[in-house]
Formats: C-alpha cells, sequence, structure tokens
C-alpha cells in the first residue's frame, strides 16, 4: 500500500467519502448534516463544532466560508474548518484566513491495514496492564491520563466518552494503561458501523512512561479489535511526535491536514454552544 498510484487515489476517495462526506455525529447529541457543498457537525455544550467536508470550487468557496462563519457566530459558537491538502479549490487556505480563521499545526493522515498491526509482536511492558474503558469512571482516567500527556485539558472529552458507551457502545473502544493503580497511558478508537476504516484517536502517554512501548502496546491492541470486527483499515491524524512511530509500525502517509478555527468575537464565552436543535 502506498506505492501504487491508482491505489492511493483510490483509497484516499473511500477516506474523504467514509471518514470526511458520510461520517457519524460524534454523540446522539451532535448533528451532522449536509449544506450545499458542505458537510458540518454541530455540537452541544464544549462538543466539536466544525467543518468535516467540502467540494467547493473559485465560485463557491467565499459563499460557503461566508455562511459557515454566519450559522455558528448566529449560535455564539467557535469552530474548526478541518483542511486537508488535496481540498479544492487551490488556495482554499487563504480565504479562510482572509474569513478570519487561524491555522493550527499541521497533521499527516496515516492509514494502515489493520491485519498487518494486529499481528505486531508487541507486549506489555513490565508493570503495564490494561483496563477497557467502561464507564463514567473510565473515562474519567482516560481524561486524566490526556491532560498530563499533552499539558492540556481537552473540553468534552469525557462527556463524549461517555455518551458513546452509552448509547453506541459497539462504536468505540477506549482502554487506559495503567502501572500499579496509576494511569500512565490512554488511548480510543472510534468505529462507525459500515465504514472500512477505524479511527485511532487520543492516544498518549505522560513524560514518565513516554519511550518503553507503551504507545506502540496501545497501538496494536486497538489494531487487534479493529482486526476482529472485520475493519481493514486504521487511520490516525498522527502530530509530529507520533508520526515517526507509527510509520516504524507499517503505517502509510495519504495526507495532510490543518484545523483552520474561527472564534466568535468579544463577549462570547467559549464552549456555551446550545443543542443542534430540529434539523
Amino acid at each position: 500500500m502506498g506505492s501504487d498510484h491508482e491505489g492511493r487515489a483510490r483509497l484516499l476517495a473511500a477516506y474523504d467519502r467514509h471518514v470526511r462526506e458520510c461520517a457519524p455525529p460524534d454523540t446522539p447529541r451532535c448533528r451532522v448534516e449536509r449544506v450545499g457543498r458542505v458537510v458540518r457537525q454541530t455540537s452541544p455544550g464544549s462538543g466539536w463544532n466544525g467543518v468535516l467536508w467540502s467540494d467547493l470550487d473559485e465560485h463557491t468557496a467565499d459563499e460557503a466560508i461566508a455562511a459557515q462563519v454566519a450559522y455558528f457566530a448566529g449560535r455564539g459558537c467557535g469552530f474548526e474548518w478541518k483542511l486537508y491538502r488535496h481540498d479544492r479549490p487551490a488556495g482554499l487556505e487563504g480565504r479562510l484566513r482572509a474569513a478570519g480563521f487561524t491555522p493550527e499545526p499541521a497533521e499527516t493522515v496515516l492509514v494502515g491495514r489493520t491485519e498487518e498491526l494486529a499481528a505486531l509482536p508487541v507486549e506489555p511492558p513490565d508493570g503495564i496492564t490494561l483496563h477497557a474503558v467502561a464507564d463514567a469512571s473510565g473515562a474519567g482516567l482516560l481524561e486524566r491520563v490526556h491532560t498530563e500527556a499533552f499539558g492540556r485539558r481537552r473540553p468534552g472529552l469525557r462527556e463524549l466518552v461517555g455518551e458513546r458507551l452509552r448509547g453506541a457502545p459497539e462504536t468505540i473502544a477506549a482502554v487506559v494503561a495503567m502501572a500499579g493503580g496509576v494511569p500512565v497511558s490512554a488511548a480510543r478508537m472510534e468505529m462507525p458501523p459500515g465504514s472500512p476504516f477505524a479511527g485511532l484517536w487520543g492516544g498518549g502517554t505522560v513524560p514518565a512512561w513516554r519511550g518503553r512501548g507503551v504507545y506502540r502496546l496501545l497501538v496494536a491492541h486497538r489494531a487487534r479489535i479493529a482486526a476482529a470486527r472485520g475493519i481493514p483499515y486504521l487511520h490516525v491524524d498522527a502530530s509530529a511526535q507520533s508520526r515517526p512511530i507509527l510509520e516504524r509500525l507499517g503505517f502509510h502517509v495519504l495526507g495532510t491536514t490543518v484545523p483552520y478555527v474561527w472564534e466568535p468575537g468579544p463577549g462570547t464565552s467559549p464552549g456555551t454552544c446550545p443543542g443542534p436543535g430540529p434539523a
């Protein structure tokens, strides 16, 4: 995979279709909808709001961007336009900047074959045991590790995982690595029904346990779950830190993505978006 241009093009088209254009909502309280040539998610509270997919040209791009800004501004919400390198039209990033969006660090879209990753000869490091996240308590441990590993708290993570576990447990697998009674690494995998792709998210290890193979263990663990369910591919939005590890494990570059973030003006508190309301 990755050496055949036509095969890569087909894989990228499948990724765009299943992961972006036909993405399910993060939780039952979120709404994903298609508005013209844009697919967006609207979430209540501190959930993720943003544009997942677009198919625009030089004649429609500015109008579509303005429409999304007006929509989320009317709700008092900041939102993210998830821009991919191959998105049209050329220069879309400049149009987003001109509309008041700010880019965040780029991430590399990696894809790997589940069967190959599930077969990795990875065993738990000494002193590490894996615990499946099955309830609110486990979701709290996952959030705690995320905060320690990345140096920031992600608002809504505990609620997102908890809602998925309650409403659609077959679509998520989350795991915490414990050293004795201390959580030291955690990650989750999202498995949309009918999709050939499962997404790996949130893999993070606290500083004291980095470089000991815990991150690789969590990748292999989730790959084995996906393989048992017959899901052929895993995808990751990889940071500069995780990309080399994942490529050594067998992932291949499919593209790049840059989150472009728009924030409302003064006087609006972040994280106060109302629910999606009627479709």
